[in-house]
């Protein structure tokens, strides 16, 4: 369990990144969230407040394909399915929200998949 000094860290460091970046149906913002097991992704329509597409290690699409899978490996699976699930939808670009989260290991690793199945942000 983290400290009260590092929640508050977590805390501040989260309210800057999300005051800067919002999301539009043409854009949304892919808000990502990373537990000790498993990591999700959201792309999110500020505007609207609708969650167009979702992709996450525990998807059913993905349960076969990451199974003995390192967390990073998983997270690059997880950045192309999102990034699949945008390109049928006609997104082609998004603003990356990672939260609270350093942009390191298995945030990263989301990140450049995505970029590298298609998305733009």
């Amino acid at each position: 369990m983290a400290t009260k000094r590092v929640e508050k860290i977590r805390a501040k460091r989260k309210a800057r990144v999300r005051g800067k970046i919002t999301g539009t149906e043409s854009k949304p913002r892919l808000a990502v969230f990373r537990s000790s097991r498993h990591i999700y992704v959201q792309a999110i329509a500020d505007d609207t407040a609708r969650t167009l597409a979702e992709a996450s290690t525990l998807s059913e699409e993905l349960k076969d394909v990451i199974s003995g899978l390192k967390k990073v490996d998983a997270a690059k699976e997880v950045g192309k399915l999102l990034s699949r699930r945008l390109m049928t939808r006609g997104i082609e670009q998004a603003t990356f929200d990672r939260g609270r989260f350093l942009y390191h290991g298995r945030v990263k690793a989301l990140a450049d998949a995505a970029r590298e199945a298609g998305l733009k942000f």
